[in-house]
């Protein structure tokens, strides 16, 4: 059972990364999957979630329009799509298991962290 991120850098605002989340096939086939992130000294922020069950997706207000989930099955990876991206945007980001709706949420399983700097 695991989840590796990988794919974070620095990237100038404006800017483009795509972050990657291999995931095992148990975690993949009946956990939803999706990113969270988090800031020295705030509090940890859902960021996106892609259901399992039916690939519907659900997105935090402040990535809405800019960040894009997916997955492809065949690689055992959840991606995450990230355009203009903000200075607001730098944080540490983990992939979990998730459940969205009115926010999302984690449900249990964890992976390690990829750092996001968004800087000129």
């Amino acid at each position: 059972v695991q989840l590796q991120a990988s794919g974070g850098g620095l990237v100038q605002p404006g800017g483009s990364l795509r972050l990657s989340c291999v995931a095992s096939r148990f975690l993949l086939d009946y956990y939803s999957i999706g990113w969270f992130r988090q800031v020295p000294g705030k509090e940890r922020e859902g960021v996106s979630c892609i259901m399992s069950s039916d690939r519907s997706t659900y997105y935090a207000d402040s990535v809405k329009g800019r960040f894009t989930i997916s997955r492809d099955n065949r690689k055992n990876t959840v991606y995450l799509q990230m355009n203009s991206l903000k200075g607001e945007d730098t944080a540490v980001y983990y992939c979990a298991t998730c459940g969205g709706g009115r926010t999302i949420y984690p449900t249990g399983y964890w992976g390690q962290g990829t750092l996001v700097t968004v800087s000129s």
